[in-house]
């Protein structure tokens, strides 16, 4: 999977009845930067009332994303992989971002330890921290298939 980090700003009404800019980070799969803009155009729209702009793409180097439905945030967990090297026999650790969608700390290290069961490999858990991503729209078929028949 291809993710790509997408920063949506808009006027969005406070709890306090007042209008304020905001900029929203939002996490898309997608095969280009052109389709991630698509996408997200496509998914933001039904959540924001008014205009709004896409103000920044960039590339997001996730290995691996657990989904967890009880989940309202998501989690940036560095994974280190821990391989013998055959030759001298030290330990070498390859490092790879992995993300977890959970309610809390805990929860988000349970959430990949859970994904990570079926894994041969030894790893450990270097760091975990809460990122501000709202939502994150993984690439469906069945999304595919609606876009072509409004086209038509």
């Amino acid at each position: 999977m291809n993710w790509f980090e997408c920063k949506v700003s808009y006027e969005k009404m406070m709890e306090n009845g007042v209008q304020k800019k905001v900029t929203e980070p939002y996490l898309v799969d997608a095969l280009s930067f052109t389709e991630a803009e698509a996408r997200i155009i496509e998914e933001v729209k039904h959540y924001v009332s008014g205009e709004f702009h896409v103000t920044d793409i960039k590339r997001a180097k996730i290995a691996e994303l657990f989904f967890n439905e009880k989940g309202d945030r998501y989690y940036k967990i560095k994974v280190n992989f821990i391989t013998l090297d055959e030759k001298s026999g030290a330990e070498k650790k390859t490092a790879v971002q992995m993300m977890a969608q959970a309610s809390g700390l805990k929860e988000a290290i349970a959430v990949l330890e859970e994904g990570m069961k079926g894994t041969m490999a030894d790893y450990s858990i270097a760091t975990v921290a809460e990122t501000m991503i709202l939502d994150v729209f993984p690439f469906s078929p069945d999304a595919k298939i609606k876009t072509e028949e409004t086209e038509e």
